[in-house]
């Protein structure tokens, strides 16, 4: 049976395109000009999605996205063709499974688990020993914009802190995003989607905030910088149309690698997901200033 249209209720991103069977094809985000590496954001959008679209293909899919670990184990080319391979491991009544591979000229570029949930009442319920911080408001004029978001997204950086700027004062690694995108879905797996492409891009360059003389700027050219791993974990219903807050820290960082976690807070202060991230961030082993060839270097 056929995958069911959605492309009317989908954003750009997310309407991907039935190729085979379990087979999908995702758009670029762009052309890969200036960048020629899929960002880890969008491979997590989009395996939601291919998933998803799967799970429809029979029945509208009742199940929510519980938790997807990534792991980004190359670097995919905006040239060639975006295509995700779903594969079903289990489906129950509550809670299902799978597995999505990206790959590109016959070689594995990330491969994604996702776990899935059927919605159920509470038998208990509590949020403890975390706290959403207290920020200045999504609209607060010392806020700064930027762009690595769900493409159409708004996204600001409390207090304008800058990731890649050489004047940007030492502090700790701590760095607030509020985001929303407004065009509202009701369909609660494409939330899931949009609000994980915003999960991304933000831990590696709060690492860096401690420590003078690196910075995002500085990525691909003289440091060696990039995602290795990214897991994410839903806990309640997310609207990607109204204010969302990734809180962000980095709590270690040595040997050429960094770890870092968020939560993901409503506006009102209800927890909704939590996300971590394994990352590289080292020096170059030719100790070479690597600028000519940014465009693919990790």
């Amino acid at each position: 049976m056929p995958t069911p249209d959605l492309s009317s209720t989908l954003p750009e991103m997310l309407d991907l395109e039935r190729v085979d069977a379990h087979r999908f094809a995702g758009k670029p985000e762009h052309s890969g000009e200036h960048r020629n590496v899929v960002f880890g954001g969008q491979i997590l959008a989009q395996m939601i999605m291919a998933a998803h679209l799967d799970r429809s293909a029979d029945r509208p899919n009742d199940k929510e996205v519980k938790s997807i670990h990534a792991v980004f184990a190359r670097a995919g080319d905006y040239s060639a063709p975006i295509e995700y391979e779903v594969e079903r491991m289990h489906d129950g009544r509550t809670l299902g499974s799978d597995t999505v591979t990206f790959a590109q000229n016959g070689k594995v570029m990330s491969r994604g688990l996702l776990l899935w949930s059927v919605d159920e009442p509470d038998l208990i319920r509590h949020t403890a020993n975390v706290d959403m911080p207290a920020v200045t408001a999504p609209d607060d004029p010392r806020n700064r914009a930027d762009g690595r978001v769900f493409p159409g997204a708004v996204g600001r950086i409390v207090d304008g802190i800058n990731t890649w700027s050489d004047d940007e004062p030492l502090r700790d690694p701590v760095q607030h995003v509020w985001t929303r995108y407004e065009p509202r879905s009701t369909d609660p797996v494409v939330n899931q989607a949009i609000v994980s492409w915003a999960t991304d891009g933000f831990l590696i360059g709060t690492a860096m905030l401690p420590h003078e003389g690196y910075n995002e700027a500085h990525a691909h050219k003289t440091i060696s910088t990039g995602v290795v791993s990214h897991t994410i974990n839903y806990h309640d219903r997310i609207d990607a149309s109204a204010w969302l807050l990734l809180a962000h820290e980095s709590v270690w960082a040595g040997r050429g690698r960094t770890y870092g976690r968020a939560n993901v807070w409503t506006h009102d202060g209800r927890l909704v997901a939590t996300y971590t991230q394994d990352n590289l961030v080292r020096a170059f082993a030719d100790r070479a200033d690597h600028s000519g060839d940014y465009q693919r270097i990790m």
